[in-house]
């Protein structure tokens, strides 16, 4: 053999690589775990973090659902000739300023802390062709084993093209995203061995006495949860001996838990474990409002598989069982039962900004994004909003702030049937044959709701042609609809005809263009004798006008709860290979509408019929409304 040969031979000398799951089929996971000799399943030992996964935001929610906070590092140059060259770029960025966690549950993206092993004593030092005892690689500017402070999230394609060219690659053209772990100073001393002892009697005392305290025993302090005090390390779901001998009786996880789609499972109106998930909600609201998209979404595919679980949760094990439903969701869950809330739901409702946020976000049509300019404005209330930024809000937006206590006021299942049998009986004065459907919370079973929504439709398709306007005008002359907040007729502006999927050119293109009104309702009947005042509060009320012959999608789009519409657009895409929304089915290929809901004797005889034909040519089981619940 060659000496030549012989070097090929040799194993190339990566840095320490943690491999994320994310995206890589389990078969496949084995695979690639064997071909990286300095494989670490210990995300805290990693110099290197791959992952399938191409963008930067993704990239730090998978460090931080790993409880891996960082500030933002930009890439450093990738050709360094000597260690002298990389004496600057040792140094770590100023640091952001940070929040106190007095004002905030979750500090700034960029200014996060957490637990640091090793200082910035290694930094800038190098050893070796490859330099795995500290500092940057030289020439290929990765940050190695000497810099824990340091961890850089790459593509998967850089493990693969250097293994193929038999040579460590530069990673600059691979890397995602690099961050920095701010480092921590603790004086906490080593436990003692008594200390230890002493843990696991208590464990053990709280386990025999059946107590909720064995669920937030001091292996798993609740503190660590809180997005403000992700100071530790990620705990593991800890499980004493008991847990351990029930985890063998666990009810076994449903067939159609199996699936990663909502739409395919029957999810109820009131889950056994609603409780637990009302917190979840709350937490997912605290994302929307610090504009974590990635993590909104995490957190919807949680609460609707748990609220597909048709069992009481006893344990943390049967939670980490379910599809999106990671140790992350079974640890909050375990802090839950012990202290029936969740810290960082807390933490929020003391924290003036996050209250602050949430009043404007409450107010209709304002998003997120918009509460959070407010904010930055210096309001800190609706009276701050009108004395200072009145004239700079929309009017739907004046609208909300006028009416907001009265907009936030439940409707009652028998207020949302009169309002709506007040919109059938006005559409049905205008042109005879008309047909409604009540969607949105209401038809999924929900004592209260929100807002009301109705679906109307004609089997003569003249009639629903810029019909939205007249009843419009039917209900303003009789004073039931005080405002209109949104009027959109682009439906029969293209002449009632499906809009065609022209691919991803934009986000949301083509998304539900049906002709719609979004008011503002108030009863204008009451006792003129009791009050001179019309008592009665405001509601919002949205009214839908569907051709017949798609009105089977827009029955179906306008009920499921959130995750189940995603689930299902998901499904058709994946599946079907077809693009949904409420206003009809197209083909992604040439982009053709898809008439589901006709049959050999022409379209379905109602709109409910047209809906369960739909589910029946997607493949789909019928699921009736109350089992559209995923929250």
């Amino acid at each position: 053999m060659t000496r030549g040969k012989a070097l090929a031979t040799m194993p190339l000398k990566f840095p320490t690589i943690y491999l994320l799951p994310t995206h890589i089929e389990a078969e496949k996971l084995p695979e690639l775990e064997s071909k990286i000799p300095s494989l670490t399943y210990d995300i805290n030992e990693a110099s290197i973090v791959l992952g399938k996964i191409s963008n930067r935001e993704r990239a730090k929610f998978e460090l931080r659902r790993r409880s891996i906070v960082t500030e933002d590092v930009e890439p450093a140059p990738t050709s360094l000739p000597n260690p002298e060259n990389q004496a600057d770029d040792s140094s770590p960025p100023p640091k952001r300023r940070r929040l106190s966690r007095s004002t905030s549950p979750r500090t700034p993206r960029g200014a996060r802390s957490a637990s640091v092993s090793d200082g910035d004593e290694s930094l800038g030092s190098s050893s070796g062709s490859h330099g795995v005892t500290g500092g940057r690689d030289q020439g290929l500017g990765i940050a190695v084993d000497g810099d824990k402070s340091t961890i850089q999230v790459v593509k998967l394609a850089w493990l693969i093209d250097s293994l193929a060219q038999g040579a460590i690659l530069p990673i600059d053209n691979y890397l995602i995203y690099r961050g920095r772990k701010p480092q921590q100073v603790t004086n906490r001393q080593p436990p003692s061995p008594n200390d230890i002892l002493h843990r696991a009697r208590q464990e053990n005392s709280n386990v025999k006495a059946g107590s909720a305290s064995s669920f937030s025993h001091v292996y798993t302090p609740t503190s660590q949860h809180s997005r403000t005090s992700s100071q530790k390390r990620p705990a593991l779901v800890q499980e004493s001996t008991s847990e351990h001998e029930l985890r063998k009786h666990m009810p076994p996880v449903p067939e159609f838990l199996h699936t990663n789609y909502s739409c395919e499972r029957p999810t109820p109106v009131n889950p056994p474990n609603d409780p637990f998930i009302q917190e979840l909600k709350k937490v997912r609201t605290l994302r929307t409002l610090e504009g974590d998209e990635i993590g909104v979404r995490a957190y919807s595919t949680a609460i609707a598989a748990l609220a597909a679980y048709p069992y009481s949760i006893s344990q943390p094990a049967e939670v980490v069982r379910l599809p999106g439903c990671n140790e992350k969701i079974a640890t909050l869950y375990r802090q839950w039962e012990a202290n029936g809330f969740l810290e960082e739901v807390e933490n929020a409702k003391r924290d003036p900004k996050m209250s602050t946020l949430q009043l404007f976000y409450n107010i209709w049509g304002v998003a997120a994004t918009t509460s959070r300019e407010f904010y930055k404005k210096g309001w800190r209330d609706l009276d701050d909003i009108i004395e200072y930024g009145w004239d700079d809000l929309s009017r739907v937006q004046q609208i909300g702030v006028k009416y907001y206590e009265e907009l936030q006021e439940k409707i009652p299942r028998s207020k949302v049937e009169e309002i709506a049998n007040v919109i059938l009986a006005h559409a049905n004065k205008v042109r005879k044959g008309f047909q409604m459907v009540i969607v949105g919370g209401y038809r999924r079973g929900k004592s209260e709701s929100g807002d009301v929504d109705v679906i109307l439709s004609h089997p003569d398709p003249a009639a629903t042609m810029s019909f939205v306007a007249d009843i419009v005008n039917s209900l303003e002359k009789d004073k039931y609809i005080t405002h209109t907040l949104i009027m959109s007729t682009k439906n029969s502006e293209r002449g009632q005809t499906p809009v065609s999927w022209k691919g991803n050119c934009k986000a949301g293109a083509g998304f539900d263009t049906l002709d719609k009104a979004l008011v503002v309702w108030q009863d204008p009947r009451w006792d003129e004798t009791v009050s001179s005042k019309n008592p009665n509060p405001h509601r919002r009320v949205d009214i839908i006008i569907s051709p017949w012959k798609t009105a089977g999608c827009a029955v179906i789009g306008w009920t499921g709860g959130t995750t189940f519409e995603r689930d299902l657009r998901r499904y058709c895409k994946k599946w079907k290979n077809l693009k949904f929304d409420s206003s009809g089915l197209r083909d992604r290929v040439n982009g053709d509408w898809v008439d589901l809901e006709s049959d050999a004797n022409g379209p379905a005889p109602d709109m409910l019929t047209a809906e369960k034909r739909v589910f029946e040519r997607l493949g789909l089981e019928w699921r009736p409304p109350e089992e559209r619940c995923t929250g």
